[in-house]
């Protein structure tokens, strides 16, 4: 279920990315669409604490806001996200890089932000869906005290799996890490 972002926090966290000038033109033009991953929302059930939580206070996950060009026609899918993040120094493993266990894991919450948004649309069926694999690639460190950009991108479709990719950039465009990931969807309701 897509949960609809909390406005004053999407506002902010807007704010803080279209003060950056890299990001700012990432958010130019009248089709982007902008919001909190729902994932960045409390929920009563516990879910989704480990970003909502955990990693949502000035040392680790400053800020972060998803966005994506709407498509053109209300019959097509959304085939990519991009997510901005600011990491804070709590999230090292050395000194100014980031923990390559909190990489993996911006992958594969980046990756997934697809799937609710999809099926919103209609697209993907409404079962809850988990991470089959996810296979990353360290190209170079990812700074902390700093913003990154992820990307993500569907794949192909395959009955109950959903096959994405995405990236993880520096403001000059610079890859710093790549991942596969495979997610599933349960054939009914948990």
């Amino acid at each position: 279920m897509y949960i609809m972002p909390d406005p004053e926090v999407a506002t902010s966290d807007y704010e803080h990315f279209a003060s950056i000038p890299w990001c700012a033109r990432h958010l130019r033009g009248s089709r982007i669409i902008t919001g909190q991953p729902a994932s960045r929302v409390s929920k009563s059930n516990g879910e989704d604490s480990l970003f909502s939580q955990t990693l949502r206070t000035q040392y680790t996950i400053l800020a972060m806001l998803e966005f994506y060009e709407d498509p053109i026609s209300p019959t097509d899918p959304v085939d990519s996200i991009n997510t901005f993040l600011t990491l804070g120094s709590g999230l090292n493993g050395h000194p100014d890089i980031c923990h390559g266990g909190i990489v993996a894991a911006i992958m594969d919450e980046v990756l997934g932000l697809l799937i609710p948004i999809n099926q919103q649309r209609g697209f993907l069926p409404e079962r809850p869906y988990f991470t089959a694999y996810l296979n990353t690639t360290f190209v170079r460190p990812v700074p902390t005290c700093a913003t990154i950009l992820a990307r993500a991108r569907a794949v192909k479709v395959e009955g109950r799996k959903y096959i994405l990719e995405g990236r993880i950039e520096d403001g000059d465009g610079n890859v710093l890490a790549r991942a596969e990931a495979m997610f599933v969807f349960l054939r009914s309701k948990l």
